[in-house]
């Protein structure tokens, strides 16, 4: 059992109280916690607080026990839900997680949930932090695109507080439930696709390398780099899910003395500086320059030319992360579903065999 922390207790206030009336005196000093610890848990800040599960088991016992609070209107989480869930993403001004998170806020609505969302800004202290401030919210559970590289603090949310579902992205060596696509296949089938039409100088231009997602696209890149014998060709650069980014790194790669043939940009954002770039520097897509883009965005087919890339299945993983959220919520159990969707390709305009052109 977990989600302790959001039980909470409303105490009887009459005009003749009985003077031996048990007090936070009297639980102290059966228990050896201080008073101050003993009124957060009874107050419900007890998670908040960091404040162990077992001390909080104990705690509440005693106060029972001794009649402390013998109106005791829940003794937990799900007779007394605040109907409230969280988000957190990595950044709201990203067309993607934006996408994520309207799918999010109206599948949970459909389960009688208000959703609070914040922007991490790819962050993992202000996600943590962010994480504290929904709890005190008394919020009944939490979707995350996370960030960083140390769940020990989700992870001790999810086994003591509330339930946590990742989305998008997930944590190796982890036990969190996530739902996420096979970023791996994602980047094989791309670059795969390059490599059919004779490229074989494939520039690859990165968001941040620690995130699951990225490094999973720049494994299948690589692998099929080397399954053709060029992995010495490889190129990756970036650091960020950018239009900055794509656009910053794409005028270097343009600059070089030998420019890549084609580019694989590693999300929706950096495609989009990518074409800036490309097009200020007087080469047309594909003829000069193919590209991959990642994300199924509909604006992408508003371009000129029409944007090839890889989907992903980004309103069956909203849905989903909201269901196992939702399922955790109202069984009151830890779930462990660790969910991965397949990507697609969805073919367009903006790739072109390389024919007659030195690489």
């Amino acid at each position: 059992m977990h989600h302790f922390c959001e039980t909470f207790y409303i105490f009887a206030q009459t005009a003749n109280q009985n003077p031996m009336k048990p007090t936070l005196e009297t639980i102290a000093a059966n228990t050896g916690f201080s008073k101050s610890t003993i009124s957060r848990v009874l107050n419900n800040k007890a998670c908040s607080s960091r404040i162990s599960k077992k001390t909080v088991e104990i705690i509440l016992e005693e106060a029972e026990k001794c009649g402390y609070s013998p109106n005791l209107v829940a003794k937990n989480l799900r007779t007394n839900r605040s109907q409230m869930i969280g988000l957190l993403v990595p950044s709201l001004s990203n067309p993607y997680f934006a996408e994520i998170a309207s799918v999010i806020i109206s599948e949970s609505k459909k389960f009688g949930y208000t959703t609070i969302v914040a922007d991490t800004m790819e962050n993992e202290s202000v996600q943590n932090s962010a994480v504290t401030t929904l709890l005190s919210r008394s919020v009944d559970g939490i979707i995350i695109v996370p960030c960083g590289n140390d769940p020990a603090y989700l992870e001790q949310t999810n086994s003591q507080c509330v339930p946590i579902v990742l989305v998008d992205r997930y944590y190796e060596n982890s036990s969190l439930p996530y739902v996420v696509t096979n970023n791996f296949n994602g980047g094989y089938m791309a670059t795969s696709l390059l490599i059919k039409n004779g490229h074989r100088d494939i520039a690859c231009i990165q968001g941040p390398a620690n995130t699951t997602p990225n490094k999973k696209r720049i494994e299948g890149y690589l692998c099929v780099l080397k399954e053709n014998g060029i992995e010495d060709r490889a190129k990756i650069v970036g650091n960020e899910f950018s239009i900055q980014n794509g656009y910053m790194e794409t005028k270097l790669l343009l600059n070089n003395e030998k420019r890549p043939t084609a580019i694989f940009a590693l999300s929706n954002t950096i495609g989009l500086g990518a074409i800036k770039a490309i097009k200020e520097a007087g080469l047309k897509i594909p003829d000069d320059m193919s590209l991959v883009s990642y994300d199924n965005n509909f604006y992408l087919d508003y371009i000129e030319p029409s944007i090839t890339r890889i989907s992903q299945m980004v309103d069956e993983m909203g849905k989903l992360a909201a269901k196992l959220l939702h399922e955790s919520i109202s069984n009151h159990r830890e779930i462990t579903s660790q969910i991965e969707l397949s990507p697609g390709i969805i073919l367009r305009e903006s790739v072109a065999p390389l024919i007659g052109r030195m690489h």
